[in-house]
């Protein structure tokens, strides 16, 4: 199997500091430590936005994306804690998956918000697990197969 290692240095790191580091604080002074099991996937492909985020009727680009989660551009009404409704859209694909997420971070000085998806409509986490399949076929500077790329997509945090 070719290495996968060119792939994962394009996973996003923007608001993580170094593990040896004091724990996270969010922005209301909680450790806010990484809970995040999946691995995460940048939200963006050849540096343009390719997953997004309707909430409140506002088309948001997501910073990052996994199976059980996104982090997205934080505005004033986002707190922890705060649930609400969203639709995952996705460059290129006349689908959508909808589901209910709640704020369980607040990063970079409160400018992004970490989000756990508390729940999906229909077949909503398969369709994403096939979302970032695909995603990690385009994205991967090696080749891979869609064994592997369904490999990533399950595993474990690296991050």
């Amino acid at each position: 199997m070719p290495s996968l290692f060119p792939f994962f240095v394009s996973t996003s790191f923007s608001h993580r500091k170094p593990a040896d580091d004091a724990p996270k604080q969010s922005s209301s002074g909680d450790d806010a430590s990484e809970r995040r099991i999946n691995q995460r996937f940048v939200a963006r492909l050849r540096g343009e936005p390719c997953f997004w985020a309707l909430v409140a009727g506002e088309r948001i680009a997501l910073n990052d994306i996994s199976l059980k989660g996104f982090a997205l551009p934080a505005t004033p009404a986002f707190a922890l804690g705060t649930q609400f409704d969203f639709t995952l859209l996705r460059e290129g694909v006349p689908d959508e998956i909808r589901g209910r997420a709640e704020i369980t971070g607040l990063f970079d000085e409160g400018s992004v918000a970490g989000c756990r998806i508390i729940r999906f409509e229909g077949d909503g986490p398969e369709r994403l697990q096939d979302w970032l399949v695909a995603h990690v076929i385009r994205s991967a500077t090696v080749r891979i197969t869609e064994k592997d790329a369904a490999a990533i997509v399950a595993g474990h945090s690296l991050v």
